[in-house]
């Protein structure tokens, strides 16, 4: 049985190795926080509890830090499904042409981007189907 003080040395220790899951003051640090949080998902069970404590560090550091700014300020107000799908795209380096077989042809992907159409039930299951994500992540 772990006694309460074994718990808070536990975590100070952890702490001092990797204070990004407290706070990230540099976009040195942020790169530092994104890396590490790439090895802790490859074990995501083992590591949820870091992940999630890591996960709020970087949303802290990334709703204020200025270089943040404008894609913040073009993301609020957004289509939670659109920003969603614009991510998935900027991470995996995704054209519009990338997405036939879950939304249809680049003018329909076009046309979701832009907010002239919206993305249906069926193209969030597939979507979350191919990235392996849950569909509420586009709600």
């Amino acid at each position: 049985m772990i006694v309460e003080p074994d718990i808070t040395s536990m975590a100070a220790q952890i702490l001092e190795r990797y204070p990004v899951l407290r706070e990230i003051n540099s976009s040195t640090e942020h790169t530092q926080a994104l890396e590490l949080m790439e090895n802790l998902i490859e074990h995501y069970d083992a590591n949820v509890v870091l992940i999630e404590a890591l996960a709020n560090s970087i949303e802290r550091y990334e709703e204020g830090a200025e270089e943040f700014a404008s894609f913040n300020k073009e993301i609020s107000g957004a289509d939670s499904g659109v920003v969603m799908l614009r991510v998935l795209m900027d991470q995996h380096g995704l054209k519009t042409a990338d997405f036939e077989q879950e939304i249809g042809k680049k003018s329909m992907v076009s046309q979701v981007l832009t907010g002239k159409r919206n993305l249906t039930k069926e193209h969030i299951i597939k979507l979350a189907n191919r990235f392996k994500i849950s569909p509420s992540s586009f709600f």
